[in-house]
């Protein structure tokens, strides 16, 4: 299945996210993370709910450090990353420079101070997508197994 999808993340306290070749602050609260996964949508899923892996995004060291509670794979064959990413920088704050050094936008990673589950559900209807949300990689692995 190709496609995008928002990570909902929880980040405990106040914190530096250090990167190969950079550092973000983030305050303690909720992260939507926007991404898209053009050739399997749930193996990239299923690899950001685990914590032994090899660190080569920008998510994979906040999530290091961080909460995955959630995510939402949004099943689609256009690339509409840069359009999700725009719907959700209007109600959170961008993490100016995280993830999307591929689009026109500055930000992949959103700030949110309360669980942003209904904003999210609410711009997927707007825009007429279909979605699963899921908790953990064995709920991702069930999904690969209804194709």
């Amino acid at each position: 299945m190709r496609g995008s999808y928002f990570l909902v993340i929880k980040v405990e306290g106040d914190m530096i996210v250090r990167t190969k070749r950079k550092e973000f602050p983030l305050k303690a609260g909720y992260y939507v993370y926007v991404g898209s996964a053009m050739n399997s949508l749930e193996k990239r899923v299923e690899r950001h709910f685990k914590k032994d892996k090899k660190l080569h995004w920008h998510i994979d060291f906040l999530l290091k450090e961080s909460e995955l509670l959630r995510a939402y794979l949004i099943p689609n064959d256009a690339k509409i990353e840069e359009e999700l990413s725009r719907e959700v920088s209007k109600f959170g704050k961008p993490v100016k420079g995280f993830g999307a050094s591929d689009l026109r936008i500055g930000s992949n990673l959103y700030y949110f101070k309360d669980e942003p589950d209904n904003l999210l559900t609410t711009i997927l209807q707007k825009l007429g997508l279909k979605w699963k949300s899921v908790k953990s990689p064995n709920e991702v692995r069930k999904l690969e197994g209804e194709k």
